[in-house]
């Protein structure tokens, strides 16, 4: 028997009715995408609302002031990427991060020819609190974060390196890779590392750990121990307190500023 094949009209109206199945779901995406930025919209100004009832409260309590950046973050707004405006003005964040911003330079500044330019987040905690004077607004280590994500913007040479279960702040335009991140690890619990730990803990060949060490050597980011027993040991003076003995002042920051 003989097979007909599909005429003319119907490839026509199968072609349109793929058309209106097209149009359709445009129209649908269309009207979905409007609910999204209505909704959005509402969440914007339920913040803003919230922001502005909430305002002391966002300024004084570093834990809430967490909390409200992360309600933020949730719907794209961030009260820090501008200095002016409703969040600048309506907040004051952005100069409360633009100052903040100010301190950390200073404290790192004035502790460099002792660290070479890193410091746990901790010590920076407490150098910039020491600066700040008990009667000025409480600040977190989130908040030095933030600040100091805002500093690397501006290619300050400011880096945040993860080093167990804290923070390395780097306050030098010194090239540090991966190699050097996972050094700084491994010397975290001791305060120094040798090369012997380095190939044993990390299977490294001796001249990459030689390379990475000398490094921070030239950088000024660590110190060498030659008497030690054994062999050489390289100190990492971010990651040991003896050398904070000595309490910075605001005076002292100041001063180091060039």
């Amino acid at each position: 028997m003989h097979r007909r094949g599909v005429g003319a009209g119907a490839i026509a109206k199968k072609k349109l009715a793929e058309a209106k199945y097209k149009e359709r779901g445009t129209v649908l995406a269309e009207d979905q995408l409007a609910q999204m930025s209505k909704q959005l919209d509402m969440f914007k100004t339920n913040l803003e609302e919230f922001a502005s009832k909430h305002k002391q409260e966002i300024r004084k309590n570093p834990e809430f002031r967490v909390q409200f950046q992360d309600m933020c973050a949730t719907i794209g707004v961030d009260p820090l990427a501008s200095g002016k405006g409703f969040w600048s003005e309506m907040l004051g964040v952005g100069d409360f991060y633009y100052e903040l911003g100010v301190q950390i330079i200073e404290v790192c500044l004035a502790l460099k020819h002792r660290n070479g330019g890193l410091i746990t987040l901790e010590e920076l905690h407490q150098q910039v609190l020491k600066g700040r004077g008990k009667f000025a607004q409480e600040v977190s280590q989130d908040d030095l974060l933030r600040a100091i994500k805002k500093l690397k913007v501006l290619g300050s040479g400011f880096g945040i390196i993860p080093v167990g279960g804290t923070y390395l702040i780097q306050s030098v335009p010194a090239e540090l890779n991966m190699d050097h991140t996972v050094v700084l690890q491994l010397a975290e619990k001791k305060g120094y590392v040798t090369v012997g730990e380095i190939k044993s803990s990390l299977k490294w060949e001796v001249e990459r750990a030689k390379q990475i060490l000398e490094h921070l050597l030239k950088e000024g980011m660590a110190w060498l121990d030659t008497q030690a027993e054994g062999e050489p040991q390289y100190w990492l003076p971010a990651l040991f307190t003896e050398l904070y003995s000595q309490e910075i002042t605001p005076e002292e920051a100041k001063e180091a500023i060039p």
